[in-house]
């Protein structure tokens, strides 16, 4: 007798295979290991074509509305002034020296804001006696210490890192502590139950429970840095991409500015990936919502 399960099973001659089942279609295929479904294709395609729509208006629109160059300059202007800042205008260092703030300030920023989030969540007295001032710090627009550090620190790297920093912090320290406030208490009680020590208990029950909440402060903070160093080095800055856009504004150079914008913006967009990759990595056990309501 044969061992094969399928042995018994008999297709007539002549009959053609069943038709693959409506969920069979469904099943996301897999393309060097990543799931690639027929929405993910979807998505994909519009991003590239609303890129291409954007493009072609920013190539064509400013000379059909009859815009000068100086206010709005083409895509192909700006491609061209981009080649030139590369060969000649040690643009690539002045991207490495912008990346570094963001990278150093996000860092610092985002360990301060968790330090003194879970302080203040596992500690409602500190909270009560340091909010009035940390609200008021965050208050503070931030643009305002710029000039402030400049003249503390000089023009090096450290007061593009602390606005960055200052911006940073916040939003990850209100959050985090937002998460500790909300854990589960029954979950708290449960591992008191086993003796577990106060250490354990944070680490075993409050930090994973705040982690996408901080994962969710992350993201903002990933943003908001470089915003902070721009600022910095718009206010007292000798290297940086924000040097080069003040230099450019000042020869008048239109495209120069735009190249400097752009730069900033890919630095921005590689923090906050970096930032989405690691989330996955650490919270791949929650479920994702795989219904939509549009």
């Amino acid at each position: 007798m044969s061992s094969d399960p399928t042995a018994a099973i008999k297709v007539p001659a002549g009959a053609s295979a069943p038709a693959a089942s409506a969920q069979d279609s469904a099943t996301p295929s897999r393309a060097g290991g990543i799931k690639v479904t027929k929405r993910h294709t979807v998505t994909a395609a519009g991003s590239i074509a609303v890129l291409i729509v954007f493009l072609a208006a920013w190539q064509w629109l400013p000379g059909w509305l009859g815009m000068p160059e100086f206010i709005l300059p083409k895509l192909t202007t700006v491609v061209q002034e981009a080649g030139h800042m590369w060969s000649t205008g040690n643009f690539l260092e002045h991207f490495g020296y912008t990346a570094l703030e963001v990278v150093l300030g996000f860092i610092l920023g985002a360990l301060l804001g968790l330090f003194v989030g879970v302080v203040l969540g596992l500690s409602p007295t500190t909270e009560s006696v340091l909010s009035p001032y940390i609200l008021a710090l965050q208050i503070a627009p931030k643009v305002a210490f710029a000039p402030l550090f400049v003249m503390w620190l000089g023009y090096t790297i450290y007061p593009k890192i602390l606005v960055a920093l200052l911006i940073v912090f916040f939003p990850i320290m209100v959050n985090v502590l937002s998460a500790i406030r909300t854990v589960d208490p029954d979950m708290v009680n449960l591992v008191r139950t086993l003796n577990a020590s106060r250490w354990q208990i944070f680490r075993l029950v409050e930090f994973p429970s705040a982690l996408p909440s901080l994962f969710s402060g992350l993201r903002i903070g990933a943003t908001l840095a470089v915003i902070g160093v721009t600022v910095g080095e718009l206010v007292g800055g000798n290297k940086g991409l924000g040097f080069l856009l003040v230099d450019a504004e000042g020869q008048g150079n239109t495209a120069g500015v735009f190249v400097a914008i752009t730069g900033l913006t890919v630095i921005g967009i590689a923090a906050y990936a970096v930032v989405v990759w690691f989330e996955r990595r650490c919270l791949h056990y929650i479920p994702k919502a795989s219904v939509t309501t549009v």
